[in-house]
Order: structure tokens, then C-alpha cells, then sequence
């Protein structure tokens, strides 16, 4: 049992670096999960609106420009 007291006491000095060499999650990390979540997900609804859009306006530019292109002939 002896072996058993020392490893519970290892663990209970270096479980913050155990915790972070494993990159594992605490109940704090996983608290707010489901809110990051959500903020993630409206990043990226917003992100894909904004590609959307660069796009529609990059297609209008390069029309243009062939346009231009053309006139200067």
C-alpha cells in the first residue's frame, strides 16, 4: 500500500503539468463548452456570409476588368 500513497502524492504535485503534457480537459475547460461552441459556430456562419459575398464582389471586378480590356481594343 506503501506504493500507493507515494503515486497519489506524485499525482497531486505534478497534476498541473500532467494535465497540460496530455493536453487534458478540466471541468473549468469544459464549463462553458456548449457557449464557445455556439460563439464558434456564429463565426463561422458570419465567415461563410463574408466569403459569399468577397466572392460575388471578386466575379463583379473581374467582369469589369475583362470589360476594360475589351474597350481598350
Amino acid at each position: 500500500m506503501m506504493g500507493l500513497d507515494y503515486m497519489e502524492r506524485y499525482i497531486d504535485r505534478r497534476m498541473k503539468d500532467l494535465i497540460e503534457d496530455w493536453n487534458l480537459a478540466t471541468r473549468n475547460d469544459l464549463g462553458d463548452l456548449y457557449s464557445r461552441l455556439h460563439a464558434i459556430e456564429d463565426e463561422a456562419r458570419m465567415c461563410a456570409g463574408f466569403e459569399a459575398t468577397a466572392t460575388a464582389k471578386m466575379t463583379e471586378l473581374e467582369k469589369r476588368l475583362e470589360h476594360l480590356k475589351g474597350a481598350k481594343r
